[in-house]
Order: structure tokens, then sequence, then C-alpha cells
């Protein structure tokens, strides 16, 4: 449903509690099919990106709302029988040893989310903190953290209504949970900070009431219920994962184009080499290549004039190959995460309640870290091909792919900032799960950076995809000189054409300016369709 319905009916319905807003929004105005139903245990990677970035709508699972019930009951027996629990009627981290007395708990919990947004730097992206709401919210439906049911569904009414928290990117440990990023998280729901609506950034106050949201207190346990738990780093991670992903075919389609460009050796990718070494990223590797070459008039055998090709492209199914095996490992650790219950403490369904670790992130900071190193190898090798397309002594084309070099430098200046980036993600890849800095009197001793280890993971993952973009740019502008156009591959001519829908030949410098076409490289490669094209005429496997 569009923002503008949601407001509408939130305000018709004002009086009205928000499970009733919710279910009837599901019920009455929304086909079921195109709602997400949140019930704590099959959120997949797609309902995360679906929901982040083209704005599903989401609501709970009727067996989910009991569960969050129940929970919530153990709770209020707690307070009511004045037991001291932690989180519930004490002070937090190094302060658990201090009672909070019945009348002050309410404040306890308003307090937590007002020292704890102590975060710092631009904002996260609003996909990113769509996919922060709506894990935290399907973590807490489990119904382990004793939290609501109303105050889960207020967070619920923001996220489908398009009131997006203000939450800076950097101060999270990863351990106690992502602490200052989710205390910026609730910080509007109580009135307090600053949040996103239709574009414009308001008072956290000024967001909810223009969305037509009521804001609400916090009670025994909620605050921590909120802000203890790995979300940011696994949203964050999670959206990074995906777009690896896409990268990861992405990168095969990009050394095909270049295979044919060097009338590259077909035998590298047969399938008898790979099946006595059956790595599962390299047999989907060779198999992407063959399919996407397939039929084409420009893939050659051996002869004892060309007797092998360099690794960049021999090794295509070793090289990309390897990163798909990680990136596979860390796409079910991360489905794992958002279905998982990491807050602090848990209240299990004997009543018991139980203080531990699960909000700790070095389940997901290692591999985040992996999938770092798994995007940078990906930008390594394509910036080296890159590097064979524009080079007049490894292509045997005009230098620098323009047809009067001299008073045009073409391609020159697109192999130094490829380097430049390839350069950086060496720096960005270096783990950050192996750093720690104790925090809390020390009470927090050892810590993940699992947030660091996903941010940074994410920014190699659009570094090397621009490199991607660069090399598929270069390599039909290098089919072009070469008039390869009609006899490419099945999948290669696919990838050409939609292409060149978007991305025209480069003649003479004087006609363009490279950052924009550049830009317009990396915008088609971003864009879902580019794939599904070339997907119309050749499946692209990943083996996952």
């Amino acid at each position: 449903m569009e923002t503008d319905t949601w407001k509408e009916f939130i305000r018709k319905v004002g009086n009205k509690t928000m499970k009733m807003l919710i279910k009837e929004e599901a019920q009455n105005t929304i086909p079921s099919q195109e709602m997400i139903i949140l019930d704590g245990a099959s959120l997949t990677l797609e309902d995360v990106v679906a929901v982040a970035r083209n704005h599903r709508q989401c609501v709970i699972a009727e067996s989910a709302k009991e569960a969050v019930k129940e929970s919530r009951r153990i709770v209020d027996k707690i307070v009511e029988e004045r037991r001291v629990v932690y989180g519930v009627n004490t002070g937090f981290g190094s302060l658990c040893n201090v009672s909070i007395s019945k009348e002050d708990t309410v404040q306890l919990q308003e307090n937590l989310i007002r020292t704890h947004s102590a975060g710092y730097g631009e904002p996260f992206s609003e996909d990113i903190v769509r996919a922060i709401m709506l894990i935290r919210i399907n973590s807490l439906i489990k119904g382990y953290s004793g939290i609501r049911l109303s105050t889960v569904e207020a967070l619920l009414a923001m996220l489908n209504v398009g009131v997006h928290p203000y939450i800076p990117e950097k101060g999270s440990l990863g351990a106690s949970g992502d602490l200052a990023p989710l205390a910026h998280m609730v910080l509007p729901l109580l009135g307090l900070g600053k949040a996103y609506y239709k574009g414009t950034l308001y008072s956290g106050k000024e967001a909810m009431e223009k969305a037509g949201l009521k804001m609400i207190q916090l009670s025994a346990k909620e605050g921590l219920a909120f802000i203890n738990g790995t979300t940011v780093l696994n949203a964050v991670g999670a959206l990074a994962t995906y777009d690896a992903i896409q990268l990861l075919k992405l990168s095969d389609v990009a050394g095909a184009l270049s295979l044919e460009v060097h009338d590259g050796i077909s035998s590298p990718f047969k399938e008898d080499l790979h099946t006595i070494r059956p790595q599962s990223g390299q047999l989907a590797t060779a198999r992407n290549i063959r399919r996407l070459i397939e039929d084409s008039k420009y893939i050659t055998e051996a002869t004892p004039d060309h007797v092998q090709d360099p690794y960049t492209l021999r090794c295509m199914p070793q090289i990309h190959g390897a990163s798909k095996d990680s990136i596979a490992y860390v796409k079910e650790k991360v489905e794992i995460e958002i279905n998982s219950v990491t807050d602090n403490p848990i209240i299990s369904r004997n009543g018991e309640v139980i203080s531990g670790g699960n909000f700790h992130g070095e389940p997901l900071a290692q591999p985040f870290d992996f999938l770092g190193i798994a995007a940078a190898e990906i930008g390594n090798v394509s910036e080296r091909r890159v590097e064979r397309l524009v080079n007049h002594q490894l292509s045997n084309l005009p230098s620098f792919l323009v047809k009067h070099p001299g008073l045009n430098s073409g391609f020159m200046i697109t192999q130094y900032a490829c380097a430049s980036l390839v350069s950086e993600n060496k720096i960005l890849a270096h783990p950050a799960s192996v750093d720690s800095i104790p925090s809390c009197e020390n009470q927090e001793d050892f810590v993940s950076m699992g947030t660091t280890a996903a941010r940074t993971a994410l920014e190699i993952v659009k570094n090397s995809r621009r490199v991607v973009a660069t090399e598929i740019m270069a390599a039909c502008q290098a089919l072009d000189i070469k008039g390869y156009q009609s006899g490419l591959g099945k999948g290669t001519k696919a990838a050409y054409l939609a292409f060149r829908r978007q991305v025209n030949f480069i003649e003479h410098d004087k006609d363009i300016e490279m950052y924009d076409e550049l830009n317009k490289a990396t915008t088609v490669l971003e864009d879902r369709d580019f794939l599904k094209e070339i997907e119309k005429q050749v499946t692209l496997d990943l083996q996952f």
C-alpha cells in the first residue's frame, strides 16, 4: 500500500489498537500474496531485499503474536513480584548489580535509549534502515524478548508507512548487540531523535505526526529488547551478501565478454576438467562460461600459436568459483541470523530468564570478513582483465580502445580508476573480526567488531561492482572495434545487446565525459533487468 493510503488509514482508525490496524490492513486492504508474513522463523534474504528496497508490506503471523504475549506475561509477573532480574529492573552492563525500583522501570528504559544513541557519521541508507527495522521485528516476535506486542507493532507500522529513523553508520562494537545504532532506531518511537518521511528529514516527533503514527512509552525490558541484538550488522551484511551474489553472476558475464574479445580457448571450461576437482563454485563458474559462450564464432581451440590464455581468462572457474563458495557460506549464516533471537536476557518458554551472549556478533563478524575478501578478489581479477583490454601490447587492439589514440586517450584512465578501487579494497579487506577493544568497565571484554566487518564488506562490493562495470564497458568497446557483434555466444550476445541499449560506443573523447559513461555502466549493473535479459537466454548458476 502507498504511504499516503497508509497514513489515511491510520488516521481513520486512530482510536483502534495497532493490532487491529495491522490485522485489518492485512485482511481487508492488501491481497495476502503481496504481504510478507513475519513469523520469526521463515524470513529469507530475498524477503529482506523485497522489504528494504521494494517497500513490500509486512504483517505479523497470529502464532507469533501469541508467543510475544506469553513472553510479556512473564516479564509483567517479574515486575509485579519485584524479583531482581537483569535488564528488567537492574542497571545495564557493568551496572547489572544495581537494582531499580518498580516505579523507575519505565524511566530506566527511556534513559537507556537516550544515552545509548551515541552514533556518529553519515546516516545509513534507506534500504539498510528498513532492513534493520524488519530484522529486529522478526527477532522480537519469536517470543523470547519479553516485549509487548503493541510495541513491536508500533515499529512495524513505522516500517510499513515509511518512517525511517536517522541512524548514524558508526559507533557499534557488534557485541552487547548494535547498541548505539539500534538506540537511534528507537528514538522516533518516543518522539525523540530524527527520522525521514517521504524523503524529508524531520525531528522524530514531527515524522511520526506527519505519518499519522502515535508515539509510545517503553515498559520494563523493552528498551533493552530493542537494542541488545546483532540486527544492524546483520542488515548491512545481508544486503551486502545479496549484492555480492549478483556480482558473482556479473563477473562471469564480464569474464566471458573479455574471453570473446581475446579469441579465448574453450578447453579450460570443459566439464571433465572440473569434475575431477569438484569444488562447487568452480563447477558453477565453468558451467556459466560454457553457457555464455555457446555458439560463439570467436572462441577457439588451442593451437601451436595460441596454446594457453592468461590466468585471468583461463582460471576464471577457479578464481570466481572460490568467491562463490565463500559467499555461499556467508548467505547460510545470514539466513540463520535473520531468524534468530539475539538479545539478552531471553525469556524461556518455561518462564526462566536466561542471561547469556546471543547479542555477540562473532558468528557473523568472521563471515562478513570472508565476504569482503571474496568480493575484493572479484574486483582484483576484473581489473587485470581491464588492463588486458586497454593495453595494446596485450590485446592487439588500438591503445586504450580508441580509434585515434594520441588526440584521444579513450579508456586510459578507466584502468587507473579500477586500480585505485582494488587497492582501496585490499585495505578494507583487512579483517575487522580479529580486533577487540574491551568496553563497559571491562565487563564486555571481548567484542566482535562485526558491524565494521559488514560495513566494509558492503563498500568492497560496491567498489568491485564498479570495476566489473568498467570491464563490461571496455569489453563491449573492444568487441565493436573488432566487429564481433554478430557472432557472439548465446549469453554474451544477450549481455552485449542489453548493455548497448544503455551505454554507447565511444568514438571520440570530445563526445563524452568518462565519469558519466562509467556511471551509466554502473547503473546498468545495479538494475536487475540486465541480468534478467541475459538469463532469458542462459541460466547462470551459483551452485548454492
